[in-house]
């Protein structure tokens, strides 16, 4: 039963432990909350310090003026706030203590009004200067945690009981009470009611910006940690990929896709398996890495999307993910650029790989495939089959890049372009014209 109530007050708490690398990241972004909380409270003090040097003086009779003093302890202790919260050297106790000096400062002040004005006590219940506290205390919702807020509050409701009990108890045999409520706006007597209204005030405020901030918190903390999960997950996919993910009006389910005209682009490395033989398992991790990492490059130069990985094999789309109306060329430069690089390149800081491309233009369907629970986005159709079909005829012709006559059409006359014939590819019953480039 409590749950639930907690549930539809606090909102949703997270189920499962947080990574400390999350609590990192939150602590991170608490701490630049608290940085933007001392300047603003920066801006306040100077604020304060403008209007009270543009303000007529009402109180030239007397000489004590404690205005200007708590202002200036005030003043400087807000930068000795800032420069411990830059430096990351603010610890909780500190940033308590600061909360109820920034309240205990006020209500000192309010306090004195009646020693510098020459009144007696109650007159400074009715100082508007007491509205300053709800400043203080939405303050602290700056920060996403609700202990500073509640904190704030009570002293603040605390520090103003302290005020009223002092009127009533100062002058014994004379508590100024009232219930006639003219009498009260007119003289200095002192109404119980307005001040339980005002404590009152005080409060509900806290207490609803507490609430407000937890249930702020929860969502922080989900968000941080969805942003942080996205994060890492879009390292597994393109990010492209993610990006249409995330983007997407309504959530992707299997099925979902599109037919457009592509380019896709198969790449394998020749002989990988007796290489793989010879390596120990860190040295072929980092040279696959390595690899990877330059062909990647490579990509990010022509516009083209890593859509699978399988081993040391690669499925790179162009015009499916990421809009390419020179999809054809793209690949065919991408495929040229990678034969270039690994002739010049040791992977690993010793093995030079040699790669084999197929390259297929087309009508190729585009999207997610799998159950609701788990989805692969990826290409599919004939002319994907067509490109890994052309990766693996590379060794028939003693070639590394062979292309169908679609992508040699499509792509343009920036391309030298040999026929090698016409071969009817496994799994189809049409011949196919494939044709191997050079620049």
């Amino acid at each position: 039963m409590w749950n639930k109530i907690s549930r539809f007050i606090f909102g949703e708490r997270l189920l499962s432990r947080m990574p400390e690398r999350v609590r990192a990241s939150i602590n991170r972004r608490q701490a630049e909350s608290e940085i933007l909380i001392g300047w603003v409270q920066l801006v306040l003090v100077l604020f304060f310090v403008t209007l009270y040097s543009i303000a007529p003086k009402t109180s030239a009779g007397t000489g004590f003026t404690p205005v200007p003093w708590a202002l200036g302890m005030y003043f400087l202790f807000t930068l000795l706030r800032l420069w411990l919260t830059y430096r990351r050297s603010a610890s909780r106790g500190f940033l308590a203590a600061s909360v109820i000096m920034d309240i205990g400062l006020l209500m000192v002040l309010i306090w004195s009004f009646h020693i510098q004005y020459e009144q007696p006590p109650s007159f400074y219940l009715k100082a508007p200067t007491v509205l300053y506290v709800f400043i203080f205390i939405s303050l602290r919702a700056l920060r996403f945690e609700a202990g500073y807020i509640l904190l704030a509050g009570l002293v603040a409701a605390a520090g103003w009981s302290g005020l009223v009990f002092y009127v009533i108890f100062s002058e014994p045999g004379n508590p100024m009470i009232t219930r006639d409520y003219v009498e009260y706006m007119t003289s200095n007597s002192i109404l119980i009611g307005a001040e339980i209204d005002k404590i009152v005030s005080i409060l509900l405020v806290t207490t609803v910006l507490a609430v407000a901030i937890i249930r702020a918190q929860r969502i922080f903390q989900r968000a941080v940690l969805d942003s942080i999960t996205a994060e890492d997950l879009s390292k597994f996919v393109s990010p492209e990929i993610a990006d249409r993910i995330t983007t997407a009006d309504r959530a992707i389910q299997p099925g979902d896709g599109e037919v457009k005209l592509a380019t896709v682009l198969f790449t394998d490395i020749e002989g990988f398996s007796s290489i793989a033989e010879r390596l120990r398992p860190e040295e072929l991790m980092k040279t696959l890495n390595e690899y990877f990492a330059a062909i990647s490059t490579i990509l990010d130069r022509h516009r083209g999307v890593i859509t699978q990985f399988e081993g040391d094999a690669m499925l790179i789309t162009f015009n499916t993910a990421k809009p390419d109306p020179d999809h054809a060329a793209n690949a065919v430069k991408t495929a040229l650029e990678i034969q270039r690089e690994i002739s010049n390149t040791l992977f690993g800081g010793k093995i030079q790989l040699k790669t084999r491309c197929g390259i297929n233009t087309g009508n190729i369907i585009s999207g997610a495939v799998g159950t609701r629970d788990r989805l692969l986005f990826t290409v599919h159709g004939d002319e994907v089959n067509i490109a890994a079909r052309l990766e693996q005829l590379n060794k028939d012709y003693d070639t590394y890049i062979l292309v169908t006559e679609q992508t040699a059409r499509h792509a343009g006359a920036a391309f030298q372009f040999e026929r090698i014939g016409e071969v009817v590819v496994r799994g189809r019953e049409a011949p196919t014209d494939v044709y191997t480039v050079t620049e």
